[in-house]
């Protein structure tokens, strides 16, 4: 069992090398910058009320914490990396070929943050997930998951992580990037013989009546886009078309909408609608799948009588012939 001498002289060896007081140095100087890190989003999150704000700032303290604690490793063996420079480069190259996702994820970070695909409460589709965007990380960006098994686009209580290098392998959908609304359509079938041009009228009447403040939003949205882009100046205006098809009138209504109001939205346009064309039932109606029988041709019934069944009951005499009466042993007489 070695003495306690033997300890201190090995203890002693131990902080007379330089790479163990290095060691020592960079973990302490390690676990400082991750507690200021700590208390630091901590006081930021007490202060700052704004939800999106809080969460920045919190997202800023971060980097610089990670940022502090690669220059105090670089710091601290910064005269040391001069000789590995080649270990450095073969293991670098067998890292990023291991790694190549990592690193595929990190610059897909850095395009989110600096590219401005989203942000943080934008609703994207990325890598076939569609969702709202609730965190965006170094490594993944997290959705609060809409549709799916639930209709429209409604949250469906899933949290997914999509690895941020999607951004490079597939496209992304922004719904609320620079324009943050949708162009909609409902159909509503008219029946026959009603009065088409009342019906255009009352369906024009009630999408302006529903939509017509977020046209006037996406007027003003959709200036900006047409100065940034070469993109034609469309009509946000709520529009109604018609078409005449084998069984109705059919009309569709176009409309811009929030791009988290389209159930809202629809179910609003279609209650007043209905309210509409129930106030000129005889005037309007809605059209319903149904069966016109016009001509039928003759049917020609015949019912014909069946004699009764003949029945026929053949006896026959057992081979003693006592069936047939005939006492036995006259038989032949």
């Amino acid at each position: 069992m070695p003495s306690r001498s033997d300890l201190l002289r090995t203890l002693e060896a131990w902080l007379e090398n330089p790479v163990v007081v290095r060691l020592a140095v960079a973990l302490a100087a390690l676990v400082a910058v991750f507690v200021a890190t700590r208390l630091l989003a901590r006081i930021v999150g007490r202060y700052l009320r704004e939800s999106t704000t809080r969460y920045q700032a919190r997202k800023i303290v971060t980097f610089f914490g990670y940022l502090a604690a690669v220059l105090v490793v670089a710091l601290v063996f910064s005269d040391a990396l001069g000789g590995l420079t080649v270990a450095f480069g073969v293991a670098g190259a067998g890292v990023a070929f291991a790694l190549q996702e990592v690193i595929a994820s990190i610059a897909g970070w850095v395009a989110v943050a600096f590219g401005g695909f989203y942000r943080v409460g934008d609703r994207v589709e990325l890598g076939g997930i569609r969702g709202d965007v609730i965190d965006i990380g170094l490594l993944r960006t997290t959705l609060m998951q809409v549709g799916e098994w639930v209709n429209a686009d409604q949250y469906n209580g899933r949290i997914v992580r999509v690895a941020n290098s999607f951004v490079f392998k597939a496209p992304v959908f922004n719904y609320s990037g620079e324009f943050p609304f949708l162009w909609d359509e409902i159909l509503i079938p008219i029946k026959y013989g009603s009065d088409h041009r009342l019906a255009r009228d009352l369906i024009t009447r009630v999408a302006t009546e529903v939509v017509g403040d977020y046209a006037r939003g996406a007027e003003q949205a959709w200036g900006p886009i047409t100065r940034r882009y070469v993109i034609e100046r469309a009509s946000v205006q709520p529009m109604v078309t018609m078409v005449a098809t084998t069984n109705a009138i059919e009309f569709t209504a176009r409309y811009v909408v929030d791009y988290k109001a389209r159930r809202s939205t629809r179910d609003r346009l279609f209650a007043g609608i209905l309210d509409a064309i129930d106030a000129h039932a005889d005037r309007v109606g809605i059209a319903a799948a149904t069966i016109n029988v016009e001509k039928l041709a003759p049917l020609d019934v015949r019912v014909e009588t069946l004699d009764p069944l003949d029945v026929r009951v053949e006896k026959r005499d057992p081979p003693d012939g006592r069936a047939s009466g005939v006492p036995p042993g006259t038989a032949g007489a």
